[in-house]
């Protein structure tokens, strides 16, 4: 009986060495396994999303744009309206200035021949006539400053009308 229970004990012994070693195995294979299971989890890169619920999301981003870009554009039509109208009263302010340039080069040729005819007249005349040549003097600008006042008014009142017209027309 000696010799089967001592075979018994050698085939006990052989087979708790054979588990261990199984164990050892497994221990090894099983040890990396929560690494395992977090790589081989899946995640949610994107996410997707039903299509009545993106065109919900782009209506609202929609509704909450359209307000602001109306906004500017009716900022911007403003700021090139109040442009044009200033270019406009550039212009005429700059027809206002080459008429008045013009004007006065005119009254600065007929002052220098009427000046000559003065002179003229007054080399052979008496006292007398000196005195009619500054009282001529004296009304020749009085003229002028009245033609040029003439002037002013009319290019003036040209440019209110022009203004006028603009501001029935942007009504």
């Amino acid at each position: 009986m000696a010799a089967s229970l001592s075979s018994s004990v050698t085939s006990l012994q052989s087979s708790l060495q054979l588990l261990d070693s199984s164990i050892d195995i497994l221990d090894s294979g099983v040890s990396d396994f929560p690494r395992l299971s977090k790589v081989l989890r899946t995640r949610r890169h994107f996410e997707l999303l039903p299509e009545p619920t993106i065109r919900e999301a782009q209506q609202a981003l929609l509704d909450e744009i359209t307000p602001s870009i109306a906004h500017l554009l009716s900022l911007a039509s403003n700021h090139v309206e109040k442009l044009a109208r200033r270019e406009q009263t550039l212009k005429a302010k700059c027809e206002l200035q080459e008429g008045r340039l013009s004007s006065r080069e005119n009254r600065q040729t007929s002052t220098q021949s009427q000046n000559s005819a003065l002179r003229n007249h007054a080399g052979v005349g008496s006292g007398n006539a000196a005195a009619r040549a500054v009282e001529l003097r004296r009304l020749v600008q009085k003229k002028e400053r009245l033609q040029y006042a003439v002037e002013r008014l009319e290019l003036q009142s040209t440019q209110r009308e022009r203004q006028l017209r603009k501001s029935m027309a942007a009504q």
